[in-house]
Order: structure tokens, then C-alpha cells, then sequence
């Protein structure tokens, strides 16, 4: 099909959740390049919105996948299943966690993670059920993380919202500490604030927070959704702030493509949750484990890790010079493959991600007009060579039209 006819298809009938959509359907992907309908070519820096860790068309994830789909997609969770019990050894051998339960998105996994917190606190009889979560943040879209996202726009249209959750400024230690009443059970946040523009916590924040949590005997979550498998040029975002939290959540990444998200937490909190207290149909299936297992497997390869921190560096170094040279660049922040570059409101972002497109070049804006960069974390520098030409060119025409 061409593109006008699969345009055609989607107005008239799939729900109009995502408005009016970029002007391109891919047919396929190789390395960190898409095609489009026409043999157009794209340089992705979205990856699927920091999915697609390893690219397209890998030949690891592709002929696991393939060689999996011939022996077996699914099968209840009422039998053991070699690939989900071997993935989450994996997570746990690698991380500060004991216990993992596999589910189908990072959703699915903050809402995993609520109910842990809470049954945690049942458990011994406390009646504890609040949770204090960040202004700006992002958990996602079923009606508990809707409600624990910080953001009012998300949220309106839905109300009432579930209850139990309250939103504080974020890097704002004083606030939580202000926040936290005898009905908190948690607090919970990102490491790095993906939708709400690329703004990370701070070390001193993360620490505070940390050693006010152990003090009030209330747990810390972290939402590692977007900063989780490497992303950040760590495994978890909160190895970059030298404390652990009780819980963390991730997706996006974990599959590289597949879906597939999780929640882990040590083993003091790991074992409230009983028989009954929570389940999933498809999640952890053979397919979506033993796809993780070799996105896992090959980001924790020597080497993975150390070429994401120094192709961010570079990337990230070669943004701010852009930002020497164009004064509507605010700033330039994030770890890693997870940067924004957050624009003066003279000059929007959007129009710079349209005329992006039009160069070949796929990028995206979130927060507050912040250009986010989330590129497959197999990105070449001369990817980002290009990018940065192209960028400064756009800038250019951007800023005689301002």
C-alpha cells in the first residue's frame, strides 16, 4: 500500500489519539536508518521513543526472534517458562534487585509497582497508601499512573482520578520532605524526567532522597521506563546517583521493540506480594523474554556501555557548540543517548522536528519546546555528524524567520 492509502485506512478507522501524525508510513529499518513507503531514508534519533535500543533489523534480536517464533510464542503463567526465569536472573544479577515480574509496557509496570508499594505497607497491618510522585513527570496512561504523573493536561480530561498521590516540585528535597504525612507509603520518581524535557535529577536530590525515605521508613521507587537498558551510558539511570532504590520499573528499551516491561524490587518488599495479589496473561511470554535476553545480553557485551557514554559525550559536547552559536538554545542537558535541547519560545519546536523530517533526520519535541535526541544506542558519530549540520542549517532558516 501506498502512503495515501494507508492514510486513508487510519483516519477512517482508528481512534484519533495521536492528532495529526508525521506524513509517513516506513515499511523497514536497518541499523539506525528507516524507509518510507517512497525508498525514503530516515536517520532515527526517536528509536520508537527510546525503544529500538539495538535498531532495526539487528541480526542478534532478528534471529532470536525468528528461531523463537518457530518453537513457541506463548504460554500461560501457570507453567514455568525457561527464557523469563533465565531473563530475570539476568536483571537481578546486574541490578540492586531481588525479585522481578515481567508485564507488556512500562504502564503496566509503574501501576506493578504502585500496588507493591501499597500491599507492602498492608502487609504489616499500616495503613499507608499514599505516594509522593513529581510535577513534570510521566508514568503513564492507565488511570493510576495517569494519576501519579505531575502533569494537569494528561490528567483533566479523566477526572476523577484515583486518589492516593501527591505532586511536589522536582529536585526539590524540602517539598518532599513537607509532603510526606503518616498515610505515605512511597515516593516515586524518574531519574531523568523523559516526556517532561529531558531534565535529570540531581545527585544531591537523589541522595536526599534516599537517606529521607530510610529515615521515615517509607520506600523509593524509581521509574526507569526510558532510562533503563543503557540509555543513560549505565544499565539503570540510578547508577549514575550512587543509591539504590526499592522498586524500579522498565520497558521501552527492555525488548527492543517487543513488548515488554517490569518491575524488580529487594527481597523485603518482594515478599508481600502473595498468590493472588497480581498476575498477567501476556506478560513474560517465551517470545518478549528471549527477545530481552538478547537486548540484554549484547548491551551488557564489554565495550556496549563505555561507546553509549562516549557517543553521548560527543554528542551532547557538539550541541553545545550549537548553542554558542544560536542564543535561543536555553540549554542542553541529559546522560548518555537521552539529551534534550530546550528552545527559547521564539522558536518552536516542532517546526524544527518538520523541517528535520524533511531533511531526513527523525527527531521529536517534549516539555516545555525541548528537542529530545533518543537515537538507537547503536548510533554512529557520523550520524550525529550529519545531524548536527543539519540542525545548525535548520536553526539558521529558523532563526532569519523569527
Amino acid at each position: 500500500m501506498d502512503y495515501k492509502e494507508i492514510k486513508e485506512l487510519d483516519e477512517k478507522y482508528y481512534f484519533n489519539t495521536f492528532g495529526s501524525r508525521l506524513p509517513i508510513a516506513f515499511e523497514y529499518g536497518e541499523g539506525c536508518t528507516l524507509y518510507d513507503s517512497q525508498g525514503q531514508m530516515y536517520r532515527d534519533f526517536v528509536a520508537g521513543i527510546a525503544v529500538n535500543t539495538l535498531g532495526y533489523n539487528h541480526p542478534v534480536l532478528r534471529e532470536t526472534i525468528i528461531k523463537q517464533s518457530a518453537k513457541l510464542l506463548h504460554c500461560s503463567n501457570l507453567f514455568y517458562i525457561e527464557s523469563q526465569a533465565k531473563l530475570a536472573k539476568m536483571l537481578v544479577e546486574n541490578s540492586c534487585g531481588d525479585k522481578v515480574f515481567f508485564c507488556n509496557s512500562g504502564a503496566e509496570a509503574n501501576e506493578g509497582a504502585i500496588k507493591l508499594a501499597r500491599k507492602y505497607f498492608y502487609s504489616k497491618n499500616l495503613y499507608k497508601y499514599e505516594i509522593i510522585t513529581t510535577l513534570n513527570s510521566f508514568h503513564g496512561r492507565t488511570m493510576a499512573t495517569l494519576a501519579a504523573t505531575g502533569q494537569e493536561k494528561y490528567q483533566k480530561p479523566f477526572e476523577p482520578l484515583p486518589t492516593g498521590f501527591v505532586h511536589v516540585p522536582f529536585n526539590d528535597i524540602e517539598a518532599v520532605e513537607n509532603a510526606i504525612s503518616y498515610k505515605t507509603c512511597a515516593v516515586m520518581v524518574e531519574p531523568i524526567q523523559g516526556e517532561g524535557g529531558v531534565i535529570p535529577a540531581t545527585v544531591q536530590y537523589m541522595k536526599a532522597l534516599r537517606k529521607l525515605c530510610d529515615d521515615k521508613g517509607i520506600l523509593l521507587i524509581f521509574d526507569e521506563v526510558q532510562t533503563g537498558i543503557g540509555r543513560t551510558g549505565k544499565l539503570f539511570g540510578y547508577e549514575h546517583y550512587g543509591v539504590e532504590p526499592d522498586i524500579f520499573t522498565l520497558a521501552k528499551g527492555l525488548g527492543g521493540g517487543v513488548p515488554i516491561g517490569a518491575f524488580v524490587a529487594k527481597d523485603f518488599v518482594a515478599t508481600a506480594m502473595e498468590p493472588g495479589d497480581h498476575g498477567t496473561t501476556f506478560g513474560g511470554n517465551p517470545l518478549a523474554c528471549t527477545a530481552a535476553l538478547a537486548v540484554l545480553s549484547t548491551v551488557l557485551e564489554e565495550g556496549f556501555l563505555e561507546n553509549v557514554k562516549a557517543v553521548g559525550e560527543c554528542f551532547i559536547n557538539q550541541l553545545l557548540e550549537l548553542k554558542e552559536k544560536f542564543p535561543f538554545i536555553k540549554a542542553v542537558r541529559g546522560k548518555g543517548l537521552m539529551i534534550g535541547m530546550e528552545l527559547e519560545d521564539t522558536i518552536s519546536g516542532k517546526e524544527i522536528v518538520l523541517d528535520m523530517l524533511d531533511r531526513g533526520f527523525i527527531i521529536n519535541c517534549a516539555g516545555n519546546n525541548t528537542l529530545r535526541f533518543v537515537p538507537p544506542l547503536i548510533i554512529q558519530k557520523g550520524d550525529i555528524d550529519a545531524l548536527i549540520e543539519n540542525l545548525e542549517n535548520s536553526f539558521g532558516k529558523e532563526s532569519c524567520n523569527a
